[in-house]
């Protein structure tokens, strides 16, 4: 029996081999894990029941514990015990028994790595795990969804809900819900067209495809490839962390999508629009010019609190985009319209439905949503506007009003450069490639070189 255990806990350097081994007349029970809940203050363990020689009714062996409560951490306990599970399975697999001495089938086994270690260090090894892998890819009969779990005893569900938990150390709150909205969507279409599919073994490439085609259906490819970035993200972190094999939808290509057009305003709407808002909603307004002269976008400005503007400096402090912190100028234009916020509590966000600098107890998306169905019913409705006039063409209406503005006086590049100053686009390309998506920059009346025809 000690060899039974030591091999649990300290891995056999020929791993790989050992899922080749014997089948052999089902002797025990699948091995699980305990969690206590979550809770850290208890123990953690691997369990698994195995058949007694003596009265063949199968026996709760003891539990394994290894070194795994040493980890302070859920994330790091989970790898340690899911490790000693899949050693625990193989081990059995290959005729381990904790009823009978195994010192000869131990030393077996460490002969036979002995024999090896030379080829696989020559690469045999790293050949054998990437055959087996291309092979699960390309064989589509291999991954059939109605296979039995085998060689994992964790949910779907608790595999999702441990991914989560390592992501919402390294991602904002808005991104972690979208996560967590897209993983639920997820297990609910497995709950409801494959009930019998409970564990992650039990995933397949196709199962992904499938469901992602039901997205397509349903929404837009924009949507669908969303699914798929997001969803693989979380598989990523089980691969990592060696809870399952293969990325499947990693593997999945991306589809050709239509960008949402954003058209600029002219300056006559714009001045229609401006006249009607400062009337029908003033609140409303200075959030356009938030968006219009501090060329934000609608979501940060949604973030803004009072305390990001320093109105002694004229500077915005708030989470961009592309930056954790993006610090920006107040231009005259902008300062000259704000309201007096001395009396103002900083941490009041400065935009709610009711007045500039309040409470607000809602997500940043509910409130970026508000917005936008505000700029339906304020905006587009009254003037009739397709919907491609949107709060982002604001935006990009005001850059490109700067950068023809710029090329009055200076060169392509130095215009693009004091531009890109303003906007906060990281590099030129970057830059180069949103102008021309908004069409920011024509070329001039090119008919005198039509004159000889």
């Amino acid at each position: 029996m000690p060899y039974f255990d030591q091999s649990i806990i300290f891995k056999f350097p020929n791993e790989h081999d050992l899922e080749h081994a014997m089948n052999i007349k089902r002797q025990f029970s699948k091995p699980k894990i305990y969690i206590a809940n979550g809770d850290l203050t208890k123990r953690w363990y691997v369990y698994f029941s195995f058949r007694n020689p003596q009265t063949g009714k199968m026996d709760r062996m003891k539990n394994i514990y290894g070194i795994a409560n040493s980890y302070k951490t859920k994330e790091q306990r989970l790898q340690v015990l899911t490790a000693y599970r899949i050693n625990l399975l193989k081990l059995l697999k290959l005729g381990f028994s904790p009823f009978k001495d195994n010192s000869e089938l131990y030393k077996s086994c460490q002969e036979k790595d002995s024999l090896k270690k030379t080829g696989l260090q020559k690469g045999e090894k790293q050949t054998k795990v990437v055959a087996r892998k291309e092979a699960q890819f390309n064989d589509q009969k291999a991954e059939e969804v109605h296979k039995s779990p085998s060689e994992s005893s964790l949910s779907i569900k608790d595999a999702f809900d441990f991914a989560i938990k390592v992501k919402s150390k390294v991602i904002s709150e808005r991104t972690l819900n979208d996560y967590r909205s897209k993983v639920k969507r997820f297990l609910k279409w497995l709950n409801y067209k494959y009930p019998e599919v409970i564990e992650v073994v039990q995933l397949s490439r196709k199962l992904c495809i499938e469901f992602l085609n039901e997205i397509l259906e349903k929404s837009s490819s924009r949507n669908r490839n969303n699914y798929r970035t997001e969803l693989s993200s979380i598989f990523q972190v089980l691969l990592d962390n060696e809870i399952i094999e293969l990325n499947y939808f990693q593997s999945i290509k991306k589809l050709r999508t239509i960008p949402k057009v954003h058209k600029a305003f002219s300056e006559e709407l714009l001045e229609k629009i401006y006249r009607h808002l400062k009337q029908e909603d003033p609140i409303f307004y200075l959030y356009i010019q938030f968006i219009s002269i501090a060329i934000m976008r609608p979501i940060e400005v949604c973030r803004l609190r009072v305390g990001d503007l320093d109105l002694k400096e004229r500077l915005i402090k708030f989470k961009a985009k592309n930056s954790p912190l993006k610090t920006k100028i107040i231009p005259e234009l902008l300062y000259n319209q704000l309201p007096d916020l001395s009396n103002k509590d900083k941490n009041l966000l400065l935009f709610t439905p009711k007045e500039i600098g309040g409470e607000w107890n809602t997500s940043e998306n509910n409130r970026r949503g508000y917005f936008s169905a505000l700029f339906h019913t304020k905006v587009r409705k009254p003037f009739q506007l397709p919907s491609q006039y949107t709060l982002y063409g604001f935006r990009h209406t005001y850059i490109s009003i700067l950068y023809k503005s710029l090329r009055k006086t200076t060169t392509p590049f130095q215009a693009k450069s004091d531009l890109m100053f303003i906007t906060g686009h990281k590099s030129m390309k970057a830059l180069e490639s949103y102008l021309r998506s908004i069409d920011a920059e024509l070329p001039e009346d090119y008919s005198k070189h039509f004159e000889s025809i």
